[in-house]
């Protein structure tokens, strides 16, 4: 009898501590490695659709990839951003027009910043910040387009070289600083 007990014995203390260690304890690092998840990956591909969106003087779209950001944040079991990226992301998608979407841009833009700053993602995307005003947002590449100020000073912006990086002067061309 004692031989049987004992791999029986065995085998549910090895069951019990794999379902502790699996289900239980989790662990999240800070520094992202490899590829972005698929979560992160939609959250910041319908961020950028609105960025665009933005930069274009359009409204096209802004509620609906807002409201996919923040349902994909919520739906998220591993709860890689917080709700208040959630919350943000639900404010900008009931906007009405493009003032107030752009105001309700510079929080979730700020969110987003510091969760690639959080997690030491540098490609694809940059950080661009205008000092008119006051704000950063992300972009995939170099060529300024400043959802902040859209058609009247698109170029208008600092390429920062890692997200989270303190601020700099923005650099205007001559037509748009005869327009300040």
């Amino acid at each position: 009898m004692k031989t049987k007990l004992l791999p029986s014995l065995t085998l549910v203390a090895f069951a019990l501590t794999a379902t502790a260690t699996i289900g239980g304890h989790r662990t999240f690092p800070k520094k992202q490695t490899g590829a972005l998840t698929p979560v992160v990956k939609s959250i910041f591909d319908n961020y950028l659709k609105i960025e665009s969106a933005l930069a274009n003087e359009s409204a096209v779209g802004i509620g609906f990839n807002a409201s996919a950001i923040g349902s994909a944040v919520r739906a998220d079991s591993l709860k890689m951003f917080p709700l208040k990226v959630a919350k943000q992301a639900e404010i900008l998608a009931g906007t009405r027009n493009l003032s107030s979407a752009r105001e309700a841009f510079k929080p979730l833009s700020k969110s987003l910043i510091q969760y690639l700053a959080d997690h030491n993602i540098t490609r694809p995307y940059v950080e661009v910040y205008c000092p008119i005003v006051k704000a950063s947002w992300i972009q995939k590449d170099k060529k300024i387009n400043n959802p902040y100020m859209g058609g009247s000073m698109r170029s208008c912006g600092t390429i920062k070289q890692k997200p989270g990086a303190s601020q700099s002067d923005c650099q205007l061309t001559d037509n748009e600083r005869n327009q300040v």
